[in-house]
């Protein structure tokens, strides 16, 4: 199915637009990170424990917090979870959950028992365990690029594979700064989806990179740059067509998905979005400007033998 007919649309001309733009959007995240003291981590980093309650009717977060600081958790993160009825709250680590659970229970029952409060999960996690889990989930990114560039290496060429992991980090400091920004947490599944962002990125620009290793053989003598830029342009219509279909799904999802999925559904919004333009105004550029500083080289070195 062709989507564009026959596009000619010259992508590699607005590549240093392309990585100023990116460049701008990966910094004011970066600078996020510095001001927030990095991003928010979830209770499957942090450690602590995490109460979801239901109350009859809207229930003031103030006086939530009123009351459990009569009982010592005055610096509880209270908020709103999903409908204005339910509320979330999460405690640092201090004692067993269940104990921790029980006593916030107990006492929202007593200042709150005409709006009936009712315990709808407990999560807790440890300290050590929230520890040991982020420096897992930092390794399984970057384990993952490193495979990746290897298996690029070995299908197609080294520059490749440079090009495909400048893509990937690009997209994952994109969407971590957004989440930075907008002050999203990032918790397991978020890590999952940032996994998901960088097959589906990877999926992307071995597309564009194996129509240029075909073009290679077929537009010998055409220029390094205009081969890149015929080969983006014939897999244009299929990036398009998949990415819009994978979009509408991942955009019904973050609409509809409730607020237990907003976050993960957030992140693959953003990365379907980051990935499909990093393949083409991301990966392919680097290869053209890998390719052209080899032939300046080997154009300084002919000059010197002469």
């Amino acid at each position: 199915m062709q989507f564009l007919t026959n596009p000619h649309v010259d992508f590699l001309s607005k590549r240093k637009f392309a990585v100023t733009a990116s460049a701008i959007v990966i910094l004011i995240g970066l600078a996020a990170m510095v001001y927030h003291g990095g991003p928010d981590y979830s209770i499957d980093f942090l450690g602590g424990t995490e109460i979801h309650v239901h109350f009859a009717q809207p229930a003031p977060v103030k006086d939530i917090r009123s009351a459990l600081s009569e009982i010592g958790f005055g610096r509880a993160e209270i908020k709103n979870f999903g409908s204005v009825n339910d509320i979330l709250i999460r405690v640092e680590q201090q004692e067993s959950g269940t104990e921790i659970s029980s006593n916030i229970l107990k006492s929202l029952k007593e200042r709150f028992a005409n709006l009936n409060p009712t315990l709808l999960s407990v999560d807790s996690v440890g300290p050590k365990i929230g520890k040991e889990l982020r420096t897992a989930a930092i390794w399984a990114v970057l384990v993952s690029l490193f495979l990746i560039l290897i298996y690029i290496w070995i299908r197609f060429e080294f520059v490749f594979g440079v090009g495909a992991i400048i893509a990937l980090f690009h997209d994952v400091l994109i969407t971590l700064g957004l989440f930075t920004l907008f002050r999203l947490e990032i918790s397991l599944s978020v890590v999952a989806a940032f996994l998901t962002i960088v097959g589906y990125s990877l999926n992307d620009t071995i597309v564009v990179f194996d129509r240029i290793r075909e073009n290679l053989k077929l537009m010998r003598r055409e220029a390094f740059t205009k081969i890149l830029n015929v080969s983006i342009n014939q897999s244009l219509s299929r990036t398009i067509i998949t990415s819009l279909t994978t979009l509408i799904v991942v955009l019904v999802l973050y609409i509809n998905g409730g607020e237990v999925l907003r976050n993960f559904s957030f992140a693959l919004l953003v990365g379907v979005i980051v990935g499909t333009y990093s393949s083409i105004f991301i990966a392919t550029p680097v290869v053209a400007e890998w390719e052209n500083r080899q032939l300046q080289k080997a154009g300084k070195q002919t000059r010197r033998r002469r």
